[in-house]
């Protein structure tokens, strides 16, 4: 490896929970992501689609695999098996984690490999409606997290959730 001036480096070890409970720094569930990519390495990039027409007409991927990264765009409660959008808050939820889900199986992930979402809801009063559907789908993984409040393209959708996830080695 090619050190170079100004970059900090960062050791990947891998321990056991065991000993990382031993040594005290065992602050919940840890998953090891692959190493990171360094300055002039190639890197792969596959590009996702979900098949929506906004995709090409907005000019975006459903998700993007980035060597060991998966970056979900945000992504809406749209169901596209049946072309209709839910006018239940807690249905467009559900949707959009199984629409990330999809998303993060073609990219060969899944749902327990996010380490990073971001919610966004035109009313900030109704997320804690959610929290009982995120429960379900992150309560154990527990990635780190921002709620925004703004409105979205379209005044029928009522969540639109991103996600970043590892690729598990």
């Amino acid at each position: 490896m090619k050190y170079l001036p100004g970059l900090q480096y960062v050791y990947r070890g891998r321990r056991s929970l065991s000993q990382a409970n031993a040594a005290g720094t065992d602050h919940g569930v840890h998953h090891t992501c692959p190493s990171t990519v360094f300055a002039g390495a190639s890197m792969t990039i596959r590009l996702i689609s979900s098949g929506s027409t906004f995709e090409e007409q907005i000019g975006y991927s459903r998700a993007v695999v980035a060597g060991d990264w998966v970056f979900v765009s945000g992504t809406t409660g749209f169901d596209y098996t049946t072309m209709s959008l839910s006018e239940d808050l807690l249905e467009q939820t559900e949707q959009c984690l199984k629409n990330i889900e999809s998303a993060l199986r073609q990219a060969e992930s899944s749902l327990k490999d996010v380490v990073r979402v971001t919610y966004v809801l035109p009313n900030s009063a109704e997320f804690e409606q959610c929290w009982p559907v995120l429960r379900k789908y992150f309560g154990e993984v527990r990635p780190a997290a921002m709620m925004i409040s703004a409105g979205l393209v379209d005044s029928r959708m009522k969540i639109e959730i991103e996600v970043t996830a590892c690729k598990r080695s």
